[in-house]
């Protein structure tokens, strides 16, 4: 049965920067975000107090309130990960629509990056479902739209606030196949639990075959070389269908021990290797 496309929930806003004048036979050249004049700017003697780091801290405080003021209520929910660059046509948008569609039937709401591809797919599949569907957008040195399928949108200027908010409203992480902005989310993600700084948060590897490489070198060359541990694999899982993730998150909801035995043995093994490396 066909499914009647719905129509955009928001207006598409564009991204907040501009292109400056060009001369004949320049590139076209993006302006500066404001992730990249924070990081990359060197020169701390501004005549202005706007243009000065003290400055940014307090936009950067700016957008943890708006972040936490928009995502308060939104109780549980999973944060959905992945490639950009996929289209319509492919195999793994549609995926995608379908795993958020199940999640959100049973009672999650659905967080994405708001732009296109597995992000827009993610919040397709939540609103199908009627779940809440969240966007969480990035200022780019291009324009990254926010896709129509979200039901609150919060725009950010800063990745790592905006990198905050996924973990901090979401009980799971659904890493479909990506690149390196979804390796990124990843390999945060991993950190976070092997130190002990967030607990019983399922990370969710979406088409087994996909990862198949990269848990090979982990096992092979990461483990074999004695930079991880063995439970430290633990902490992901894979799933090839829409219905295995929505099992595994659900009971990591219903049964916190299951999985939070599953992340106790990597952390057990960190705080092992640095005792034993400093005496305590």
């Amino acid at each position: 049965m066909d499914i009647e496309e719905p129509m955009p929930r928001n207006p598409v806003i564009s991204g907040a920067n501009h292109t400056a004048a060009l001369k004949p036979g320049r590139r076209r050249r993006p302006c500066a975000t404001e992730d990249e004049l924070l990081i990359n700017i060197r020169d701390h003697s501004k005549d202005t107090f706007t243009e000065s780091d003290p400055w940014r801290v307090l936009r950067i405080m700016g957008e943890f309130v708006s972040g936490f003021d928009a995502l308060a209520d939104l109780g549980h929910a999973v944060t959905l990960f992945g490639s950009a660059r996929v289209t319509e046509d492919d195999p793994l948008y549609s995926a995608t629509v379908d795993t958020a569609r199940i999640l959100g039937e049973a009672g999650f709401s659905i967080i994405t990056g708001g732009g296109p591809g597995v992000m827009e797919a993610g919040n397709k599949g939540a609103h199908l479902a009627g779940a809440r569907s969240v966007g969480l957008n990035i200022e780019l040195p291009f324009e990254q739209h926010l896709n129509p399928y979200t039901d609150i949108s919060v725009e950010f200027r800063y990745f790592f606030v905006r990198k905050m908010m996924f973990v901090k409203y979401g009980c799971a992480f659904v890493i479909f196949p990506g690149g390196f902005g979804t390796l990124d989310e990843l390999s945060e993600a991993l950190v976070l639990i092997q130190t002990g700084k967030i607990r019983n948060f399922p990370v969710i590897l979406y088409d087994s075959a996909y990862w198949a490489g990269m848990l090979d070198w982990m096992k092979g060359t990461m483990l074999a070389g004695s930079k991880i541990a063995p439970h430290d694999l633990d902490l992901m899982v894979t799933a090839d269908t829409p219905e295995e993730v929505r099992d595994i998150v659900v009971r990591s909801v219903q049964d916190e021990a299951w999985w939070i035995q599953r992340e106790e043995g990597a952390r057990a093994e960190t705080v092992r290797h640095l005792s034993a490396r400093t005496g305590c």
